[in-house]
């Protein structure tokens, strides 16, 4: 092999490197810009980047055949409608409202084409689409899953509520957006201590998630 060979076989493999850290380059700031948080947290998960984005390029794969729509005006004012029955039994019934929440958003779910049979692959779906507020799916989930703790709080219910309502105000859509101030909202409302739980703690003030 002559030198010019060589020279030529250098560059080749040169560029081909160069190409090749492009590209991991830009997909890299192609997920983290699209999943923002999300992105750091399953590189948290699972110890690796490259292993991370693995499965946030999965996911993107799954939703992609997935018949997701958007619901129609009438249907996402019928939930809206929904949702404030639900926000309304708050003041009264903490932990109905809590578990009427979870289940009206997976009628929503449902409604837009998710598959709805397993949380963890409902919250990985929804990183797709609602990456800004798949956090606050899981945070309501876990509070939703003490409700019959009798060491629950009125304001741990409240924070649920709030969290619930963020997903469910991103999944709906424009057009139907819940009310923000009123006297059933839980996210403005100090509620009676729920039977046989623990006093209610301070109010916390909630980051909502940016629309």
């Amino acid at each position: 092999m002559d030198s010019t060979t060589l020279l030529i076989l250098v560059v080749v493999v040169l560029v081909a490197i160069v190409g090749w850290l492009v590209y991991e380059r830009r997909r890299s700031d192609t997920l983290r810009s699209k999943f923002g948080p999300e992105y750091r947290r399953t590189i948290e998960a699972t110890g690796d980047r490259r292993e991370a984005e693995a499965e946030l390029q999965a996911r993107e794969r799954r939703v992609a055949a997935l018949d997701i729509r958007t619901l129609p005006a009438a249907e996402r004012a019928r939930y809206a409608d929904e949702w404030r029955d639900v926000q309304s039994h708050f003041v009264d019934e903490p932990v109905a409202a809590i578990v009427e929440a979870d289940a009206l958003i997976g009628q929503v779910m449902e409604a837009r084409g998710y598959p709805v049979s397993d949380f963890e692959q409902r919250v990985a779906d929804i990183s797709v689409d609602h990456p800004s507020v798949v956090e606050h799916y899981r945070i309501a989930h876990r509070i939703a899953a003490r409700k019959d703790e009798r060491t629950i709080d009125t304001e741990s219910l409240r924070q649920a509520m709030v969290h619930y309502r963020a997903l469910f105000d991103d999944l709906l859509g424009a057009g139907a957006v819940t009310p923000v101030a009123s006297t059933a909202d839980p996210a403005t409302t100090t509620t009676a201590p729920v039977r046989g739980a623990a006093p209610a703690a301070p109010a916390a003030t909630l980051e909502r998630s940016p629309r």
